[in-house]
């Protein structure tokens, strides 16, 4: 019964479901940029290169029956062509560098709101004493000795 216990405190603290959520807009997140650069970035690159699908591009290792050349990777898949498929590489590929640009900037963006947090001083020291005073006090109250407004 305390195994039940401990799970149930564990998966109720603020960090289990943050990281369930996070899970859960990661994956809607990774199908919009798989669409993405599926169906708009490779397409205009397939063009200016000669070949319209990044994903039909593959070497074949070993012939199928009927031997090839297979004119897509789905004729030689059918065939049962042992392919090595390079285009669908790329393709993650680019996807992959997109999501790690994505998360760079979203960290590059947290990073800043906590220095301009961390920056912001709250207090300042009594320049008699050396004591930690707040910002907007007018005496000191370590040593009462008045202090001159900021």
């Amino acid at each position: 019964m305390a195994i039940m216990k401990e799970f149930r405190e564990f998966a109720v603290k603020g960090n289990a479901i943050d990281l369930a959520v996070g899970v859960v807009i990661g994956a809607a997140f990774g199908k919009i940029v798989s669409s993405l650069v599926d169906d708009v970035i490779m397409p205009p690159i397939g063009m200016l290169l000669g070949k319209m699908d990044f994903s039909n591009l593959f070497l074949m290792l070993n012939p199928g029956n009927p031997p090839g050349p297979y004119a897509s990777l789905a004729e030689a898949k059918k065939a049962g062509a042992v392919t090595l498929n390079y285009g669908s590489f790329i393709n993650v590929m680019v996807s992959f560098l997109i999501i790690a640009f994505a998360v760079f900037l979203l960290v590059k963006a947290i990073n800043r709101l906590r220095r301009q947090e961390e920056a912001a001083p709250s207090t300042k020291s009594c320049p008699y004493c050396q004591s930690s005073i707040a910002l907007a006090a007018t005496r000191c109250p370590a040593c009462t000795s008045e202090l001159k407004a900021a």
